[in-house]
C-alpha cells in the first residue's frame, strides 16, 4: 500500500486517538488498551513499510504518549497536587472558555440592568438590598463613613460569616447547573443586578469613588468567583442539555469533571476574598497606593490564571503532536 493511501485511510482515526490521549485519565483502562493495541498495530505496519517517514514518527509519538498514560508510575502526592493546579485546571478552563464567556457577558449585562434600574427608580435598591440595609447605608453616608458596614468589631466572626455565605452562594451557583444552565443563570443575574444597583446607589449620593475603592479590594476576587462558578455551572448544565455525539450521561460526566475542577480552584479565591473583606477593606485610611495595589494584584491574578494561563498550557500540551500532524498532513 502506498504511504499516501495509508495516511488518508487512517488520519481521521489517529486524530481521534490524539484527542483521546488528552483526556486519558477520564477513559476506562479497557478502552485505552484497545486504542493502544490498534495504534501499535498501525505503527508496526508503518515501521515495516515506511521506516523513515514522518507518519511513522507521528505514530511512534502517539504510541509513546499513550504508553506513558497506561503504564506511568504513581506520581508523588506533591507532584500530582502541583499538576492539578498548573495543568488540569487551566486545561479545564480552556475547554470551558465559551461557557465562561457567556457567564461574563451575562454578568456584565445584568450589572448594566442594575445600574439603569436604579437610575430610573431610586427605590430599586430597596427591592434588591432590603430597606434595613439601604437605610443603614444612608446613615453611614450622612455620617461620612459610607463603607462602615465593613467595620464589624469582631473581625473573626465577620470573616467566618462572610466566607460561609460566599461559599454557599458559590456552591449553589455551581451545583444548580445540574438542573440545566438556566438555573445557574438565575444566580448570576441576581448577584450582578444587586452589584449594579449597589454601586449606582453610592453614585447617587456622591460617594462612588471612595466606596468603589473600598468595595473592590475584596470585590475584584468575589465578583470574579461568581463569574467563574457561573461558567462552571453553565458548562455542567450544557453538557446535559447538549450531549453532542456522546450519550447524555457520558456528556454530563465529562462536563461535570471539568466544572468540578474549576469550582475547586475557586474555593481558595473565595477564602482570600473573605479575608480581604473582613480584615483589609475596613482600613479606608490606608494609602491609596496600597489599596489600589490590592485591587490590581487581584485583577492580575484572575486574568493570568484563568485567562492567559489556560491558553498557554493548551498550546504547550498540544504543540508536539500538532507539529507532527502538520508534517504528515
Amino acid at each position: 500500500m502506498r504511504e499516501a493511501i495509508f495516511i488518508r485511510q487512517n488520519l481521521k482515526k489517529w486524530k481521534e486517538y490524539e484527542a483521546l490521549i488528552d483526556y486519558a485519565s477520564q477513559e476506562s483502562p479497557d478502552k485505552l488498551a484497545d486504542v493502544y493495541t490498534d495504534l501499535t498495530s498501525d505503527l508496526a505496519f508503518a515501521q515495516t513499510h515506511y521506516p523513515n517517514s514522518k507518519a511513522t514518527q507521528y505514530l511512534n509519538g502517539l504510541s509513546l504518549m499513550l504508553h506513558n498514560e497506561l503504564y506511568k508510575e504513581r506520581r508523588e502526592s506533591w507532584s500530582r497536587f502541583k499538576e492539578f493546579w498548573v495543568r488540569d485546571i487551566p486545561l479545564a478552563m480552556y475547554d470551558a472558555r465559551k461557557e465562561m464567556r457567556a457567564s461574563l457577558i451575562l454578568f456584565l449585562v445584568c450589572v448594566g440592568i442594575g445600574v439603569v434600574s436604579t437610575v430610573y427608580d431610586v427605590d430599586f435598591p430597596r427591592l434588591i438590598l432590603g430597606d434595613y440595609y439601604v437605610d443603614m447605608t444612608i446613615d453611614n453616608i450622612q455620617n461620612g463613613t459610607p463603607t462602615a458596614v465593613y467595620n464589624e468589631p469582631n473581625s473573626d466572626y465577620m470573616f467566618v460569616s462572610i466566607w460561609l455565605n460566599n461559599f454557599w452562594v458559590g456552591l449553589m451557583t455551581f451545583t444548580i447547573g445540574v438542573f440545566t444552565s438556566i438555573a445557574t443563570g438565575y444566580y448570576i443575574i441576581y448577584n450582578a443586578i444587586m452589584f449594579g444597583a449597589f454601586m449606582t446607589f453610592f453614585a447617587q449620593y456622591g460617594v462612588l469613588g471612595p466606596s468603589a475603592m473600598a468595595v473592590m479590594q475584596h470585590g475584584t476576587l468575589e465578583l470574579s468567583t461568581i463569574v467563574l462558578e457561573g461558567g462552571a455551572g453553565i458548562l455542567m448544565g450544557n453538557a446535559w442539555l447538549y450531549p453532542g455525539t456522546y450519550s447524555r450521561i457520558e456528556s454530563f460526566k465529562r462536563g461535570a469533571q471539568h466544572a468540578l475542577k474549576i469550582a475547586v480552584s475557586v474555593m481558595p479565591v473565595t477564602l482570600v476574598a473573605a479575608i480581604l473583606e473582613s480584615y483589609v477593606t475596613r482600613h479606608v485610611e490606608a494609602p491609596f497606593v496600597l489599596r489600589a495595589a490590592v485591587i490590581l494584584f487581584s485583577a492580575a491574578f484572575i486574568i493570568y490564571y484563568y485567562v492567559v494561563m489556560p491558553v498557554k498550557v493548551h498550546r504547550m500540551v498540544n504543540k508536539p503532536v500538532a507539529d507532527e500532524r502538520k508534517e504528515i498532513a
